[in-house]
């Protein structure tokens, strides 16, 4: 059974930079697709980004573009989500999540949240104006 453990959240200012950490146990990482979502005050759970099994394919929430960055090291089973030039609206619970279906292969990406079946617990990014 996979599960996953964020960490890195905190309160930081606008433009500061902050990296999360998602490690997994319980499974091969290297067959897990990886996303980072996020949540913020009284909004949605919304995708922020994703990234395939071989870290080849990436996709963003268009409002991150160019200043997130996600990557994996699958030596590690770790998925991180570097962010750069933090605004108060980045302010949110973000969660990591994982698409176990063996079949999606290694070029799969998806900002479907129903695609992804295992989150981790959230870590909280407060950034402060």
């Amino acid at each position: 059974q996979v599960q996953l453990a964020e960490s890195g959240g905190g309160l930081v200012q606008v433009g500061d930079s902050l990296r999360l950490s998602c490690t997994a146990s319980g499974s091969p990482f290297s067959k897990l697709g990886m996303a980072w979502f996020r949540q913020g005050p009284g909004k949605e759970r919304e995708f922020v980004a994703c990234i395939s099994w071989n870290g080849g394919r990436e996709n963003y929430l268009g409002s991150v573009q160019g200043r997130f960055t996600i990557f994996r090291d699958n030596a590690k089973n770790t998925a991180y989500l570097q962010m750069d030039k933090l605004t108060p609206e980045d302010t949110a619970a973000y969660y990591c999540a994982a698409n176990t279906n063996p079949r999606a292969g290694p070029y799969f990406i998806t900002t479907d949240r129903d695609a992804y079946d295992v989150w981790g617990q959230g870590t909280q990014v407060t950034v402060s104006s």
